[in-house]
């Protein structure tokens, strides 16, 4: 059943970012190759051949699993929800330069009443309470990710944010934390180009997380902690430090930018659609949708 399992989730998906806007002939290929009718299909076939494992015929499967160690459950968790390669290729929005163009150009920016780490000082009670009452549950085995599944958008690499190589989460959102994430993109966009343009995007460095994995990033980061937004799948952080050149016609330096994003960030704060840290360790904004 696992072999089925893994080999649909391949070439998996839940929902997709990527805009219809575009005319390029690469672009249009490109959505036709990975268009969510298609993903969403491929996951679907492999909820089904999970479920057909997990129904009453097949208990003896689930409790089998139950009785595996840790890391081999573990293991058959993140098979299902570690990033495809195959759709990251074909993904036209995946295309940018390598770093920050030099010779950054200044752009006006309005202050927030003080420095980044005093605003965005939102604790992880508030962070935590919202993402329980608005997150699923946190996927300790297969049998969660077949119930939860429903609830989660995958996130892929669009005009909005681009989403890096993952290394201590997997890509993907509840609904509501998803449109936040990609309202905070667009905004982002158009504040650049209110103030003279630029191409540039954020990007996304941590999505949600395993018990395990965050187990095993506390090992690296003692700033992490057990109790993590991040288990619900509704917090995302965005870098402050880098963010992805699509074109360098216009630099534009990296303190502006990220003081920016703070703009944007505080926006949707005072509107009540989120929480936010500022983390300095991890350079990053941590978001959780309210």
């Amino acid at each position: 059943m696992f072999g089925v399992v893994v080999a649909s989730a391949a070439a998996c998906g839940i929902c997709s970012c990527g805009s219809d806007r575009g005319t390029e002939a690469l672009h249009e290929s490109a959505l036709m190759a990975v268009g969510p009718q298609s993903r969403e299909a491929a996951f679907n076939a492999s909820m089904a051949a999970l479920s057909s494992g997990l129904t009453p015929a097949g208990a003896d499967v689930a409790a089998a699993e139950g009785d595996d160690p840790h890391g081999a459950r573990h293991r058959r968790l993140m098979s299902m929800l570690a990033p495809y390669d195959t759709v990251r290729s074909h993904n036209p929005y995946e295309a940018h330069y390598d770093s920050m163009p030099p010779g950054g150009i200044k752009m006006k920016i309005n202050g927030l009443g003080g420095s980044l780490g005093r605003v965005f000082n939102d604790s992880n009670k508030l962070h935590i309470a919202v993402a329980e009452a608005n997150g699923i549950q946190p996927l300790h085995n297969l049998r969660q990710v077949w119930e939860q599944a429903g609830r989660l958008e995958r996130l892929e690499t669009c005009e909005a944010y681009y989403l890096d190589d993952l290394t201590h989460s997997v890509p993907y959102l509840v609904p509501k934390a998803h449109t936040l994430l990609k309202d905070i993109g667009m905004a982002f966009r158009d504040s650049l180009t209110a103030r003279g343009g630029g191409y540039y995007r954020v990007k996304v460095t941590s999505v949600l997380r395993t018990p395990s994995l965050v187990k095993r990033l506390r090992r690296r980061n003692r700033n992490a902690v057990d109790t993590s937004a991040h288990l619900y799948a509704t917090t995302f952080d965005i870098s402050y430090l880098k963010f992805i050149c699509d074109t360098p016609s216009i630099p534009r330096t990296q303190e502006d930018m990220k003081n920016l994003l703070g703009e944007v960030v505080e926006d949707m704060r005072r509107r009540d659609r989120c929480y936010v840290k500022y983390e300095r360790k991890q350079s990053c904004y941590h978001i959780t949708v309210r």
